[in-house]
């Protein structure tokens, strides 16, 4: 990771040491962050359409892996901003030596960018947005968007609710991280929807980036002038071997809000809302024909329903305390949450749903609230992992990222993105390989 972004002048006038150490060491690599090629063209799959020619902003480009690949693939016309010269230099090298004309750099602070507004379809920030903060950054960026705009942008953040004192130490002192759910709840405030969210792989941070910085770092220290970068470069590459489990890079496809989600959004405000719900386990039959009730209103058939009313029959499967009920502040039940007993090939786990909101409650943070209290419980009595089969980008928020990256799998063919893992306790450990569901299930 590049130093956090300093004014011009410090390059320009006043030469900062250990800012020339640090360059020095990152000099000639190819990426200045996790990432790798694929991660780019899978992000790019993510944003969808684009104009035949689209206007990029490749915003903390360093020397342009990106916006090469920009460039070269969907035959963009990219605007490469970085404040630190010799890394646009680099890129306009490569470029020229690939044949690739559609480049310009502009040696540039990330914010207040000197742009018109709505001139770009497709904003970048890949490894960057850190210099100067995700929300920031989303809030100075919004107005560059077209109005069909997608801005893509990958954060670091926690994996896990429970950082070590050691990689919250780190990361404390130098970014301060937040979870999925905190900075899709940001990005939404700040005017965007969430199109999607990837987790990217831990071999991002390896193969292209830590590796041969690790190789620059041991020639370089023989050199005292580089003896402090040295130091902070591995001890970032040796947290991220002992602690890498517990944060990761995710990449946030954005859009902005449209009119129709504006006035879809005061449409609701007729409707019965909550700024805060209550949440409780399913106690009685009162609460089971409750729970039912929401079943077979949220979903077109009654097979759900049905589902939740034989797992409750299963002695194998059923979990008493892990079948929860969010309510509203005149005691109505509006959503509901189950985890019940599955295995990994022989391993207790747990499956996550079916999850169900009352249609007149649907997003208002009711189903949320049910499957967060849920999780919680789940942790509290010493279960470790969760899978869960849903929509790929409404899960993350809850730390859920593929279940592949673990080796687990489900029985039955399923898109990657749509079969997710969530560890709810980092230290404890993690099987892997086929999903045996309980027999409700039918699969």
């Amino acid at each position: 990771m590049t130093p956090r972004e300093f004014p011009p002048e410090a390059t320009e006038n006043r030469p900062d040491p250990s800012h020339e150490a640090f360059f020095a060491l990152h000099k000639g690599l190819r990426r200045q962050g996790p990432g790798s090629d694929a991660t780019t063209r899978h992000l790019l799959g993510l944003a969808g359409p684009l104009p035949a020619r689209p206007r990029v902003l490749d915003l903390g480009c360093g020397p342009g892996p990106a916006a090469l690949l920009l460039a070269a693939e969907i035959g963009a016309a990219v605007t490469a901003v970085d404040l630190h010269r010799p890394f646009l230099d680099e890129l306009a090298a490569e470029a020229a030596a690939r044949g690739i004309t559609s480049i310009r750099t502009a040696c540039l602070s990330m914010i207040d960018l000197p742009f018109p507004d709505r001139s770009f379809d497709l904003i970048w920030a890949e490894g960057s947005v850190y210099n100067v903060g995700f929300d920031r950054a989303l809030a100075s960026w919004r107005r560059l968007l077209a109005p069909d705009g997608v801005l893509v942008v990958t954060e670091c953040e926690w994996a896990t609710e429970t950082p070590s004192a050691k990689a919250r130490s780190y990361w404390d002192r130098h970014y301060r991280l937040r979870d999925t759910a905190s900075n899709i709840a940001s990005a939404e405030a700040l005017g965007y929807t969430v199109d999607d969210v990837h987790p990217l792989p831990d071999a991002d941070w390896f193969d292209d980036y830590y590796t041969p910085l690790a190789e620059r770092a041991a020639v370089a220290a023989a050199d005292p002038a580089m003896t402090a970068a040295v130091e902070a470069t591995l001890e970032e590459i040796t947290l991220r071997r002992e602690h890498g489990a517990e944060y990761r890079y995710t990449g946030y496809i954005l859009r902005l809000a449209t009119e129709s989600l504006v006035t879809e959004k005061e449409t609701r405000s007729a409707m019965p809302t909550t700024t805060s719900w209550t949440t409780r386990q399913e106690a009685g039959a009162d609460d089971r024909e409750a729970i039912r009730e929401i079943n077979l209103a949220a979903f077109p058939t009654q097979l759900e329903a049905d589902l939740v009313d034989a797992l409750r029959m299963d002695p194998e499967a059923w979990l008493p305390a892990l079948s929860w009920i969010s309510e509203s502040a005149d005691g109505t039940v509006a959503g509901f949450a189950l985890l019940t007993r599955c295995h990994v090939d022989g391993a207790p786990a747990l499956a996550l749903g079916p999850c169900a909101v009352r249609p007149e409650y649907q997003r208002t943070g009711a189903g949320s609230a049910a499957i967060r209290a849920a999780l919680g419980k789940a942790r509290e009595i010493g279960e470790n992992l969760v899978v869960v089969l849903g929509h790929a980008t409404y899960y993350p928020r809850f730390g859920f990222t593929r279940a592949s990256e673990f080796g687990i799998r489900a029985s039955f063919d399923v898109p990657d993105e749509n079969m997710m893992a969530l560890v709810l306790d980092s230290a404890g450990a993690i099987p892997s390989g086929t999903i045996r569901y309980a027999a409700p299930f039918g699969v």
